[in-house]
């Protein structure tokens, strides 16, 4: 894993991004310190499945109500 400084790797992206593809992670310092890392891009393998919150939560009846001080609030009148 090699360490660059944010200018070099604004001026060597290209070559940074071709060392990445070929399996290389690159770590990217602000001052020496380590901010960021470059590694291969791997798209999802499996589509995501929704419904895992289902029947563990509950919404309110009045949860689209405004209480009637906020409403007011949101005219700009004073309570």
């Amino acid at each position: 894993m090699q360490i660059t400084n944010i200018h070099q790797a604004k001026t060597q992206l290209s070559k940074l991004i071709e060392r990445v593809l070929l399996g290389e992670e690159i770590v990217i310092a602000r001052a020496g310190k380590p901010v960021a890392k470059l590694v291969p891009y791997q798209p999802n393998r499996q589509p995501r499945q929704g419904g895992q919150w289902r029947g563990k939560v509950e919404i309110a009846a009045d949860f689209d109500q405004l209480p009637d001080e906020l409403t007011a609030a949101f005219r700009g009148e004073k309570p």
